[in-house]
């Protein structure tokens, strides 16, 4: 199983990110590597990010702005 995560912009729209990430092997690495790195993706265009297990959407999306 490899966890990874869709990069959006606030349109919906797939985007490429700032930061290329590696395809997690657990739930809690991804969304730790989320949680250190929304920043610098936000600030490269990505708004908001979806996370997927394989090919099921686990959940988003969801937005990366500070609220």
């Amino acid at each position: 199983m490899a966890w990874t995560w869709r990069f959006e912009k606030s349109d919906g729209t797939e985007t490429e990110p700032a930061l290329q990430p590696e395809e997690f092997t657990t739930q809690g690495d991804a969304e730790s590597w989320i949680g250190e790195f929304w920043k610098e993706l936000l600030e490269g265009g990505a708004h908001q990010v979806t996370l997927f297990e394989d090919t099921t959407k686990i959940y988003g999306p969801m937005s990366l702005q500070a609220e």
